[in-house]
């Protein structure tokens, strides 16, 4: 792989360009990148925000500058590996896919020439890597996903769609944590609040996590909605691997 290319990004911020294509190998080098630099505690860096290829560094112009940091991240980007991760976190979120709650199930079924219960098996087959997280506080943009079940965005984006409704756009899919317009295709929903801002951490997942579905009846789906149980009941950690960083060891 190419090396990566660090830019200015505003007079508050820089951005480290990895190769420009969306691919799982290079989503984890951007991961594993924003991990060292958290590591390292680097002054003046306030946050760093992972996304499909960039990684943008955010940092306070009173304590350091672009041209400082530059020599503070330039050696953090030798021998990036893929396979070298802190951990990996699998996260398993109950959606139930009745066709109340996905009014897009059945067109997406038909546009694969499935049936509903193959869709539904394909959907919730994988692990799904989290590249980013966007568009929403909490959007988790999930892949890769089954191209036999890809289908484009609604022509017309629909003005208010459901928190808890999980979604396909194209090769992705993802899940909305709050109501909001969107146009990607509703195949169903989760009970789980995926966004709480008075929660100690309001989102249940980050970048570099992985989150698997599980399928659920509606009449679980009612259950856990009317109790209004917390979201940490509702879902959980299925596997957490720590792994060292062999730059760090």
């Amino acid at each position: 792989m190419s090396q990566p290319e660090i830019v200015p990004a505003g007079d508050q911020a820089l951005k480290v360009l990895f190769e420009n294509k969306i691919d799982r190998k290079i989503n984890q080098r951007v991961k594993q990148l924003s991990d060292r630099i958290s590591r390292k505690k680097i002054t003046g860096i306030t946050e760093t925000i992972p996304a499909f290829r960039t990684l943008t560094v955010l940092y306070d112009t009173l304590q350091t500058d672009y041209h400082t940091l530059l020599l503070d991240i330039q050696p953090l980007l030798a021998d990036l590996d893929e396979t070298s991760r802190l951990r990996k976190r699998i996260i398993e979120i109950p959606v139930c896919y009745d066709e109340t709650l996905g009014p897009d199930l059945q067109a997406v079924a038909e546009h694969a020439g499935l049936s509903v219960e193959e869709v539904i098996q394909l959907h919730s087959e994988p692990d799904y890597l989290i590249y980013m997280l966007g568009f929403l506080p909490g959007f988790a943009y999930l892949g890769e996903m089954n191209p036999i079940i890809s289908m484009p965005r609604l022509a017309s984006p629909r003005l208010n769609i459901p928190a808890g409704a999980v979604g396909i756009a194209g090769d992705q899919t993802g899940m909305y944590p709050m109501a909001s317009p969107g146009g990607w295709r509703i195949i169903g929903s989760t009970p789980v609040k995926l966004f709480d801002a008075d929660r100690e951490s309001p989102i249940l997942y980050e970048a570099g996590d992985y989150i698997r579905f599980r399928p659920i009846s509606l009449n679980e789906y009612e259950d856990m909605s009317s109790q209004n149980t917390n979201a940490e009941d509702l879902y959980h950690i299925v596997k957490e691997d720590s792994f060292g960083d062999k730059d760090n060891e």
